[in-house]
């Protein structure tokens, strides 16, 4: 893993060690079964252990981890389930991504929601029983601007205790106006860390800059945000590597802004508009041995699971790690009221959130509507 000086000058771009995270998934790979036996004995676990928790020998004790990885979880965060629903503003987009729905290269109508259609959109989310909501966006800074984030932030204000921001990367001057606007909470996903990946998946656009991505968290960290959520687009590249890779960036923004909260978060790629073939597909059993990893390496760590994953595999997993999941969500704008609108991707658990509740509360978990407001924050 990388290590990182708190008081370094060096942003994560010049740290990033392709070459480090490489060699880590290869000695993942040959870690030895009685190697990793003598690891999952451990009562307590950090980053270090992440090779042997994600090593093929450590696929045959899933279950075992899987029990300490709930424990874990209820020690840490007792039997709560924070719940909020994604917002999109706008499907305008002028980046070619080939596994995105939004990108510039589909030719269909483009829709970025005006004042009104916000404020009609965050009320019917607020009656529904919402408090935390996250707003997302292509990503087109013409159509969908500082200002104009601001201004959907000062809109749905009233509504809700938590607005999250999941938009373009940003200066930190941006970021630090959208906070004081209301938002609390930073997502960005790098999409996949192998450069070489990125690049042929990124082939027109701003969004094409890996660096500027890359560090666009840390100026989110600068510029104050108290939660932060990063993750990688799983089936874009091997997924040991991302896990490393992730891992590395979590590793440097606790060591260097140690005051945020950070949260995980492993979106697979879903059925989108055009035609993409997945080229590292990352299987269920992957995935949650993903998942239980990394809540063993991180005991405070936030994860999420969306609705992006089928509604048996995300009952599955609720009780073994996740700290947050979405509910109802839709991918395009005014999704909550006309869904005239092209999505970014087909999700694959409608379930209303009053089901949502009462699945959560069949396995004794205590679902969280509103467990933060702005107003608690010091001056």
């Amino acid at each position: 893993m990388i290590t990182t000086n708190r008081f370094s000058t060096l942003v994560f771009a010049e740290q990033f060690n392709h070459t480090l995270i490489q060699k880590t998934v290869s000695q993942s790979l040959l870690i030895s079964k009685d190697a990793v036996e003598q690891c999952i004995k451990k009562s307590t676990f950090s980053s270090r252990d992440l090779p042997y928790l994600l090593s093929p020998h450590a696929e045959s004790s899933l279950e075992l981890l899987a029990k300490k990885s709930l424990s874990l979880t209820r020690q840490r965060f007792g039997n709560t389930m924070q719940l909020f629903i994604p917002m999109y503003l706008s499907n305008e987009c002028f980046n070619t991504c080939t596994y995105c729905g939004f990108s510039l290269e589909y030719k269909y109508k483009r829709k970025t929601l005006t004042k009104a259609e916000i404020k009609h959109e965050a009320s019917l989310l607020a009656k529904k029983g919402f408090k935390h909501i996250l707003l997302l966006t292509g990503e087109s800074p013409k159509h969908v601007s500082t200002p104009y984030l601001k201004e959907a932030i000062n809109i749905i204000t009233p509504y809700f205790s938590s607005i999250g921001i999941e938009v373009q990367p940003l200066e930190q001057s941006d970021y630090q106006t959208l906070i004081q606007a209301g938002a609390d909470k930073l997502t960005l996903y790098q999409e996949t860390y192998h450069k070489e990946s990125y690049l042929k998946y990124h082939t027109f656009g701003l969004k094409r800059n890996f660096n500027n991505r890359l560090d666009a968290v840390e100026k989110g960290a600068k510029a104050g945000f108290y939660n932060i959520n990063i993750g990688s687009l799983l089936g874009l590249y091997d997924w040991r590597y991302e896990a490393f890779a992730m891992a590395a960036h979590l590793d440097y923004l606790i060591k260097k802004y140690w005051k945020a909260k950070y949260s995980i978060s492993f979106p697979r790629i879903q059925e989108m508009t055009g035609t993409f073939h997945e080229p590292y597909p990352i299987s269920d059993k992957h995935l949650t041995q993903l998942i239980i990893a990394f809540r063993l390496a991180y005991p405070d760590l936030g994860i999420t699971l969306s609705t992006r994953e089928p509604k048996s595999l995300r009952d599955n997993l609720a009780p073994l790690g996740i700290t947050t999941m979405s509910a109802e969500s839709s991918t395009s704008p005014a999704g909550y009221s006309t869904g005239n609108y092209e999505e970014q991707f087909q999700t694959n658990d409608n379930r209303s959130l009053d089901s949502i509740i009462s699945m959560l509360k069949s396995k004794n978990l205590d679902p969280i509507i509103k467990d933060w407001d702005m107003s608690l924050m010091p001056n």
